[in-house]
């Protein structure tokens, strides 16, 4: 039975890496692959997906009215899809989760989610929080804080490198910068 899959952590902790990796392990064994990124997540360049550590793919682009299903749909039509990857998954609808899971329960297809759990205010993104409801598996990829002990949290960064409380949940590519910190850091708005 294939199964909807959420990694999940803070930023910085080898999401896009251990995506890469996965989905190279498919391939090399002659799978067929489907990539997939947020439309305005362009860091890598558009329809990219890039770790920090070089690794790279070509991706196709879903915004939040897509229908993901269709497309995966469309896709496994032309050419057998044997894994779907999501990259920057927190960015999905709730709807597109939905869609998600039934591309593993109707096309028996597995679809593995990475994306970061929360945002820089300690709440939930709508796509994960979707997929924490729906995901047949939950996996955590820890990084670290400062002091040592497991970032699961996520600090937003001025320009003079002061944490900011307010503002969007989603800024991509602006001057701002992010730090994982653990619960305890967070709170405390201490950076090291």
């Amino acid at each position: 039975m294939a199964k909807l899959y959420f990694n999940y952590s803070s930023m910085n902790a080898g999401k896009s890496t251990v995506l890469l990796q996965a989905a190279y392990n498919y391939e090399e064994r002659g799978m067929n692959t489907l990539l997939l990124i947020a439309a305005f997540d362009d860091r890598g360049g558009k329809g990219r997906i890039a770790s920090r550590i070089g690794l790279g793919a070509d991706a196709d682009v879903f915004n939040s009215a897509d229908n993901v299903f269709d497309h995966i749909l469309r896709a496994d039509e032309a050419k057998k899809v044997d894994a779907v990857f999501v990259d920057e998954a927190q960015f999905l609808t709730e709807d597109q989760v939905w869609q998600l899971a039934r591309v593993a329960d109707t096309l028996r297809i597995p679809v593995m989610c990475f994306g970061l759990r929360t945002d820089f205010q300690g709440k939930l993104f709508p796509g994960s929080a979707a997929l924490l409801a729906l995901a047949d598996n939950l996996k955590e990829i820890k990084t670290i804080c400062w002091c040592g002990r497991k970032a699961t949290m996520v600090a937003r960064l001025d320009a003079d490198g002061k944490i900011v409380e307010e503002g969007d949940q989603v800024v991509i590519g602006g001057n701002d910068k992010y730090v994982s910190l653990c619960r305890r850091h967070w709170s405390e708005r201490k950076l090291g």
